[in-house]
């Protein structure tokens, strides 16, 4: 008898800069598509960057899951956990479209909105532009691991060290919301060893993780922003990752990106 083949993951994500829609636009579908406390939240930013990147983002969210579960925009409910982590409630029928299961995981920083949408398991995104500043990038930093730390110091000064702290800042943002905790989980209790050039070569995960089935996926979707992806993922399991580029009004043509195999444990530095 021929063993059963494990079906592949697909995980789909949505790249999205904010002038991708135009305000006007956003403004009539957050009207349309936010419930209650989304659009409270959107009229409490003090500056308007800021009310704009929250209104993009959350209509992306509700236009990708109709796509992806068949729930209108309107009338998707979104339920946060304790620690803010949102999740797509189930009708009590299931899902219209795409099977019994979905999670998603969004990130916003500086104009740019990553979104990522998976049927099975837990995923976590995180995007962060270049341009920070040296002096918030040392603070961040400080969060990280011994190992980490000496890692980045080994590069110069500039925009090779810059570098070195975004890659490890957004795949433990990544992994972190991955598993629902946020900066609620210590960043120096976990870390990572990274390729010179990307790529995860080796990940300590903290002491309550034991299941050491994370895959991690390094991108750069458009020059000075850098993006991660946590996927949880069997070992028999061959996730394939659709990267989509624009507002989502449909389907559109994606570039498939490679899911390198689940990071071994690190050795030694």
């Amino acid at each position: 008898m021929t063993a059963a083949v494990e079906p592949a993951t697909t995980v789909t994500l949505w790249f999205c800069p904010d002038d991708r829609l135009a305000p006007s636009l956003a403004t009539t579908l957050a009207a349309q598509w936010l419930d209650a406390q989304e659009r409270e939240s959107a009229g409490q930013f003090l500056f308007e960057r800021d009310r704009r990147q929250y209104v993009v983002s959350h209509v992306m969210v509700r236009r990708v899951l109709a796509l992806e579960s068949g729930i209108p925009e309107g009338e998707a409910v979104i339920w946060r956990s304790s620690r803010g982590r949102p999740f797509l409630q189930k009708p009590a029928g299931g899902l219209p479209r795409g099977g019994r299961e979905l999670d998603f995981n969004l990130s916003h920083a500086g104009g740019h909105n990553l979104l990522g949408v998976v049927r099975r398991h837990r995923i976590g995104v995180d995007v962060e532009r270049l341009d920070r500043g040296e002096q918030e990038l040392a603070g961040v930093v400080q969060a990280f691991a011994p190992e980490e730390r000496e890692w980045v110091a080994q590069a110069p000064p500039g925009r090779a060290r810059d570098v070195r702290v975004l890659r490890l800042w957004t795949l433990k943002e990544a992994y972190s919301k991955a598993r629902g905790l946020g900066l609620g989980l210590s960043f120096d209790s976990f870390s990572f060893q990274l390729d010179e050039d990307r790529g995860v070569r080796g990940f300590r995960p903290p002491d309550d993780d034991l299941s050491q089935r994370w895959r991690f996926v390094e991108l750069e979707p458009v020059p000075g922003v850098l993006a991660a992806v946590a996927l949880m993922a069997g070992e028999d399991e061959t996730p394939v990752l659709e990267l989509h580029h624009g507002f989502p009004w449909a389907r559109s043509s994606a570039r498939r990106v490679a899911v390198p195999p689940a990071a071994a444990l690190p050795g030694p530095v």
